[in-house]
């Protein structure tokens, strides 16, 4: 059981976590045909842009209502109304989903109520399009925190009950720190044993890095709005991380389907156990290639303990994703000695470590370096932190700007889980000393250095300049 603190620094000195509202939008990217806004200023909404353009290589839709000092003094109704008619005009998207930022929760925009005479005003005009809002306020909470609000509201406007059930389809809610490739082995593994998957959020559809046919100005895949109205047709909601607890509760609260939340799949006994209760879902035994891979991953986790084993871990990372890596590698006989995330959540007093610090990059290098780390796992902002420390860095999370293929990062499942433990192992084998011909004296060099450095060995300096010898007269 590990205890929980909050830093008690003046300031953030070198930021690990990100915004509520950037959690919010990242999770609006799962939906079809959907144009997140931020209800803020154009510098918000434009690093959020920006950051996850770096972390996808991708173009990103994101859209802003545009605050200056004026309207933030008056309030936002205006800038709000203009920005949901141009974006219904230039972009005819099915959903505008909008999340608040600090700016317009600290004057106390009452954006439902402007929402519901945009609505009763220009009725019409909309025809065709849903709008979402999510309060997020980013001075408090995080990426995480945003993402489950994003979810939570997403059900509220859509999930309602429904009289028939669909026995082969169940719902699938992935936490914010899963990958699109995560979320597709996921979607995999549940169409294994005959069911279908409905995943809200999808980033696998939309982000997952695929040339569209033809361009479109919002999301390019990912949940529809009349699938999120048939989440209540489902069997049962498979919740994927902590932090989606309250929305799989909110589908059994509204819509009665029994939900099965699990903190992680990384690691061999969480996949053991989301098999096995896929096959109870289902009423099929678990397919052969996920036996063949399970001893895949034992023989990997046989062959990378003389690495990992007895190493010491440093970890930054959003509270679910610290989870998982964490939990995974103190199994493999790791040794967390820092482990530092952004936000509360009930998983952290289940780290296998002494505490965990809500805190900076800043905290997690001096850890690092107060206990010897010898792996430090954060995202890119912790590249220079490890140069410091003179440590391998295994990039996680979000941003990953510095590398190809974020969207492609695999961790969940046996092949996941696979990967990961050996991208340890290797990042400890990448460092260790190699051995050159440089290391091995020469054998002239050897008996000089035994002799006491001298070619004839009487200890005489053999750098010294010699004596010219003159010849005696009376001998020649």
């Amino acid at each position: 059981m590990a205890t929980v603190v909050d830093s008690k620094k003046a300031c953030t000195v070198n930021p690990l976590k990100m915004s509520q509202p950037l959690g919010a939008c990242y999770a609006f990217m799962g939906l079809d045909n959907c144009m997140p806004m931020m209800h803020g200023s154009q510098g918000c909404t434009s690093f959020g842009l920006v950051l996850l353009v770096r972390h996808f290589k991708e173009a990103i839709p994101m859209q802003t209502t545009a605050m200056n000092e004026v309207s933030t003094i008056l309030g936002g109704l205006e800038n709000i109304e203009q920005a949901i008619l141009n974006i219904k005009k230039r972009a005819n998207p099915s959903l505008i989903a909008i999340a608040s930022t600090g700016l317009t929760e600290t004057k106390g925009d009452d954006v439902d109520g402007y929402l519901h005479a945009i609505r009763r005003k220009h009725g019409d005009a909309l025809a065709g399009t849903d709008i979402v809002y999510v309060s997020t306020p980013d001075y408090v909470g995080a990426f995480e925190d945003g993402w489950g609000k994003a979810v939570l509201a997403v059900i509220d406007a859509f999930a309602q009950p429904c009289d028939v059930r669909e026995d082969d389809l169940v719902n699938l809610l992935p936490g914010a720190h899963l990958t699109p490739a995560d979320i597709e082995e996921l979607r995999e593994m549940i169409e294994s044993f005959g069911l279908r998957a409905r995943v809200l959020p999808d980033l696998s559809g939309s982000m997952d890095g695929h040339i569209p046919a033809s361009f479109t100005p919002t999301t390019l895949g990912g949940t529809t709005p009349d699938a999120l109205r048939r989440l209540g047709a489902a069997k049962a909601t498979l919740a994927i991380g902590a932090r989606m607890d309250a929305a799989a509760a909110a589908i059994l609260a509204r819509c009665g389907v029994p939900c099965h939340v699990f903190d992680r799949l990384t690691g061999l006994s969480p996949v053991d156990e989301f098999l096995h209760c896929l096959s109870r879902l289902s009423g099929r035994p678990v397919p052969a290639k996920y036996r063949r891979q399970r001893t895949q991953l034992q023989d990997v986790m046989l062959d990378a303990h003389f690495w990992v084993g007895g190493k010491k871990f440093a970890i930054g990372a959003e509270p679910d994703l610290l989870y998982a890596l964490g939990a995974t590698a103190g199994e493999m006989g790791a040794e967390i000695v820092a482990a530092v995330t952004t936000t509360h959540s009930r998983v952290l007093e289940k780290m296998p470590c002494d505490q965990v610090l809500v805190g900076d990059l800043e905290d997690l290098e001096t850890r690092a370096k107060e206990r010897g780390a010898q792996l430090l796992i954060t995202h890119s902002h912790g590249r220079q932190a490890a140069q410091r420390l003179e440590i391998p860095l295994l990039r996680a999370g979000i941003p990953m700007f510095d590398r190809l293929g974020a969207a492609h990062v695999l961790s969940v499942g046996y092949r996941g889980t696979r990967d990961l433990i050996n991208g340890w192992a290797n990042a400890f084998l990448a460092d260790e000393h190699q051995n050159t011909p440089q290391d091995w004296p020469l054998p002239e060099e050897s008996r000089l250095a035994a002799s006491g450095g001298t070619a004839g060995g009487c200890g005489c300096d053999a750098s010294a300049p010699v004596a010219e010898v003159v010849p005696d007269a009376v001998g020649a």
